[in-house]
């Protein structure tokens, strides 16, 4: 088992990581229903919490059925940051992590985010007031550094751990790379295997099968994996890995069936955090997504991103399962959508 403070997990745990527009209650409860063991909500900004911002205040709603959850923060003001923990604190999430990962530019211009990683004295500031702040345990989420100069992953890891953070999560990239070339893990082991570091070590960065989450496994000794990009459209990476872990066997991918009832749940799930119009126009992303694999699905997709009603809806998603019944998918690898391709540096 793997223990963050007094949060258990099992073995090896398997983390959804926090993605902006993505990690949202409803894609968090199918991905926990597919074998994550921790989730994180979409990154908040300490700013946007404290204005009572709607948008922000929304993020921080959980169903119990997704627990344990993590909520995590943003933010480059030590003042700003520890109110907005307080806020967290109350809303009873397991633990509060705070981002100092995040590439986009908007981000960093705040001196937030990777932003951060130019100035650990301030990161390790940021990080004491936010463990003083609140009763829940604090995590971190992070990159190697700045740029291939100032990969300083190994310093940072130390003093978070001295200002009391619980678990830390590292990228294995630079800010300056985003999410081009390959992720290095190489730190990430030394991170681990640093004599004076006790808490959980959780890798990040271009897991997208089950034999990549063993063989890094094996290769870097990390206590557990985080995976975002892979997990969007396909939540059931999440069980092929654990089962490829405690067998050795590949899983048959997900049938027709489990892609349309996933649909209808994430659906389902949508509606009861949104409501009827803005919870059926949300899952219009991902329809597509969920049913890519499937020959001459682009009419059935036009329709399902055109119709607003539950019950028409539902109607076009059983017409699939019985067009395409009997249908064998075949695994084909998941394409990693490059975030912020187009951010400037």
């Amino acid at each position: 088992m793997v223990k963050i403070d007094h949060i258990t997990l099992p073995d090896f745990p398997l983390l959804l990581a926090p993605m902006e527009d993505v990690s949202d209650p409803p894609f968090r409860v199918v991905c926990k229903h597919n074998g994550a063991d921790l989730m994180f909500t979409e990154f908040i900004s300490s700013e946007g919490l404290i204005r009572d911002a709607i948008k922000c205040r929304r993020k921080l709603e959980i169903f119990d059925e997704e627990r344990p959850v993590g909520i995590q923060l943003f933010g480059g003001d030590e003042e700003r940051l520890a109110m907005a923990a307080k806020i967290v604190d109350v809303t009873n999430p397991e633990l509060l992590d705070i981002n100092f990962g995040c590439p986009v530019k908007g981000i960093v211009a705040q001196g937030a985010g990777s932003g951060v990683l130019k100035d650990i004295g301030l990161m390790v500031r940021l990080t004491e007031r936010c463990v003083r702040s609140t009763t829940l345990p604090v995590t971190v989420k992070t990159r190697l550094g700045w740029d291939d100069n100032t990969k300083n992953i190994e310093e940072v890891a130390e003093r978070l751990q001295d200002a009391g953070i619980k678990a830390l999560t590292i990228h294995g990239r630079t800010r300056c790379q985003m999410y081009k070339g390959e992720a290095d893990w190489s730190l990430i082991a030394k991170v681990k295997n640093n004599p004076r570091i006790h808490i959980p070590i959780f890798g990040n960065g271009d897991i997208d099968s089950p034999q990549k989450a063993l063989e890094y496994k094996n290769r870097y000794g990390v206590d557990g994996i985080m995976i975002g990009r892979a997990a969007i459209g396909y939540p059931w990476i999440f069980r092929e890995i654990r089962h490829y872990l405690n067998t050795g066997e590949e899983m048959a991918p997900p049938t027709v069936a489990e892609r349309v009832e996933v649909c209808k749940q994430h659906l389902r799930k949508s509606l009861q955090w949104k409501g009827d119009g803005a919870g059926v126009y949300a899952m219009r992303r991902h329809y597509l997504n969920y049913l890519k694999g499937l020959p001459n699905i682009k009419e059935f997709r036009t329709r399902l991103v055109t119709l607003n009603t539950v019950p028409e809806i539902e109607a076009v998603l059983d017409e699939v399962l019985r067009t395409y019944d009997g249908f064998e998918m075949e695994r084909t690898p998941i394409q990693l959508v490059n975030y912020h391709e187009n951010c400037p540096v």
